[in-house]
């Protein structure tokens, strides 16, 4: 299985021209039903998808509607082990404490496969490995 960083969410809703490439690879990723997000993502993509600064800004009900359809998908939520786990996950390779809560969440959920661009493309994080599905875009 395979988990989806917030950048892929947020790239389905781009009408950004210059991000069509991006948008449409996301749609595809999302059209799998082999993923995995967590409530930190879902919270990630709410809060920059209404954004007032956005070009292409959705509503709250946009949004949530997005959200609650994001439900498909296996969600992990966050808990005080997760948390535990991505302060050492960050201590140990030296990211921040958010890509490390994005790693054990994926984890946690069984994901070998991190779909992200934000960490190191192909880099291994303790057997959860990194890939920007948007590279050649």
């Amino acid at each position: 299985m395979r988990f989806a960083d917030t950048n892929v969410l947020l790239y389905t809703i781009s009408r950004d021209p210059e991000e069509r490439a991006k948008a449409k690879r996301a749609n595809e990723i999302l059209s799998a039903r082999d993923l995995g997000l967590s409530v930190q993502v879902l919270q990630e993509f709410y809060v920059q998808a209404t954004r007032e600064s956005r070009s292409d800004c959705l509503t709250h009900g946009q949004a949530a509607t997005l959200v609650d359809s994001f439900r498909r998908f296996s969600v992990q939520e966050t808990t005080l082990e997760l948390v535990l786990a991505a302060m050492s996950t960050k201590q140990r390779f030296d990211i921040s404490y958010w890509d490390a809560a994005i790693l054990e969440a994926a984890r946690e959920l069984g994901c070998d496969v991190v779909l992200s661009e934000d960490l190191n493309d192909g880099q291994d994080y303790a057997g959860v490995r990194v890939e920007n599905p948007f590279s050649d875009c």
